[in-house]
């Protein structure tokens, strides 16, 4: 327990690096901005969650999936959500579709190909499907939402009952309440990671790269009170798994899209199972975590590199 108390001290007291500065705005709609990380070739647009902030895909230097992607051959593009909340209370997850992502695609000058994230590539499934993407790559994004466990559904479901009130009160759903759901997957992990820090020479590269992390994680905007709704009536419901989720006044069927499709799953992620996923597209199997995937070490080799190959083929074609 001291080391796990000397880390988290040293976590909160650890120098924090100059924030990089966000990419250019391209488009802004109700808050939510377009960036451009530019490169040229085929447009791709990156779909994060509503949940976290979207700088997991730009992370620092040598972890930046955008960047360095921005580098292969593509232009690049991000829909950052933002903080600006006001707007958007009554904007469902479907309705962030529908009034966000499918006008700030309208706005480019070629249909892009779809990349989300986590909760971001159930959106990018219905956004590829509405506006007729030439291709769509989902990274640990969750579609049946009946495969999750019982009782994590429970628990989920549980949450949302406590938190509805405030929610209600405050327009939206804050991110400490979705963090408290993360931590109970694992808590024995969550204190163990900072008895692990607290061995670590200050200021390595592993030190640093932990507090990066880390602030992501506890960081991001509320989620809009009507989407957090919906994401917690999909553990109930299961809207997308059992074909009734409605986007555009369209129900959504991944195995329907006409675009290809790759489906990036983790086979030990806690956050999104494997068994979420959805059935459709070509399957890419990675034994690495929710996160780890994206950032962590050998994150490039095992799928920066296959997303940009498939990419690559899948728009020259």
């Amino acid at each position: 327990m001291g080391r796990v108390l000397a880390g988290l001290r040293r976590y909160q007291e650890a120098q924090r690096a100059r924030p990089r500065p966000p990419a250019p705005a391209v488009a802004e709609i109700l808050g939510a901005t377009l960036r451009d990380y530019g490169g040229d070739g085929p447009s791709v647009l990156f779909v994060p969650s509503l949940i976290n902030p979207p700088n997991v895909l730009d992370l620092g230097e040598e972890k930046s999936l955008l960047r360095w992607l921005a580098g292969q051959g593509f232009r690049v593009l991000l829909v950052d959500w933002g903080w600006d909340l006001a707007a958007r209370r009554f904007l469902s997850v479907a309705g962030h579709v529908d009034e966000i992502l499918l006008p700030f695609i309208g706005a480019l000058p070629e249909r892009p190909a779809l990349v989300g994230y986590c909760l971001g590539g159930t959106m990018a499934a219905a956004a590829a499907a509405l506006a007729k993407a030439p291709a769509l790559a989902v990274i640990a994004a969750p579609w049946r939402f009946s495969a999750f466990s019982d009782e994590e559904r429970r628990k989920l479901l549980q949450l949302w009952g406590r938190s509805e009130a405030a929610a209600e009160v405050l327009g939206a759903l804050p991110m400490e309440v979705l963090q408290s759901a993360f931590w109970g997957l694992d808590p024995a992990r969550t204190v163990a990671k900072f008895e692990r820090f607290a061995a670590l020479p200050p200021t390595s590269p592993e030190a640093c790269a932990f507090v990066t992390l880390e602030d992501w994680a506890n960081d991001g905007p509320p989620v809009p009170l009507a989407a957090a709704r919906e994401m917690f009536g999909f553990f109930e419901g299961d809207a997308p798994g059992r074909g009734g989720w409605l986007v555009g006044g369209e129900t959504i069927d991944p195995a329907a899209l006409p675009c290809p499709i790759l489906n990036i799953v983790s086979t030990t992620d806690r956050i999104v199972p494997a068994a979420t996923a959805m059935a459709a597209g070509e399957r890419l199997e990675l034994a690495r975590g929710h996160v780890g995937m994206v950032v962590g070490g050998g994150a490039k080799a095992a799928l920066w590199e296959p997303l940009a190959a498939w990419l690559s083929r899948t728009l020259s074609s």
